[in-house]
């Protein structure tokens, strides 16, 4: 795994992204396996010119807490790192070079800035579950 340092909980995670906008959570085999091979469109099979990444800055509309934003953006892709052990969650600043199929952000130009803890996920899955109406879709 990559020398970057370990993020060990959602408090310094909100403390990071307050500090320091643009930056981006992804959820891979790390920034070692990651260098140089950009994502692939799985239904296409076509080469994305950029990492696909989640969006860690709150938009400009959101009204609730920082924290409970990331605590979302985090349980986004959870599934991901749930099917393979070897996937893990990490914080990424870069350029936006476009956006993939599910109108996500491309990043290229990727800077790793750290792992986070499997305990900031759970934290992150916790709060999202106490905070909101987890599993609610715009049907209901």
């Amino acid at each position: 795994m990559s020398g970057i340092p370990t993020i060990k909980s959602l408090d310094e995670l909100t403390e990071l992204v307050e500090h320091r906008p643009g930056l981006y959570l992804r959820y891979s085999k790390g920034p070692d396996a990651d260098a140089g091979k950009p994502s692939v469109d799985y239904e296409s099979r076509l080469e994305l010119p950029g990492l696909s990444v989640t969006v860690l800055d709150a938009e400009r509309w959101w009204t609730l807490p920082l924290r409970d934003w990331l605590a979302r953006q985090i349980c986004k892709y959870t599934h991901l790192a749930e099917k393979d052990e070897e996937r893990h969650a990490w914080v990424l600043t870069g350029r936006v070079v476009g956006r993939g199929p599910d109108h996500e952000p491309l990043i290229d130009q990727v800077e790793p800035l750290a792992w986070l803890d499997d305990s900031v996920v759970e934290q992150a899955r916790e709060h999202y579950e106490e905070v909101f109406d987890a599993g609610r879709d715009s049907t209901g």
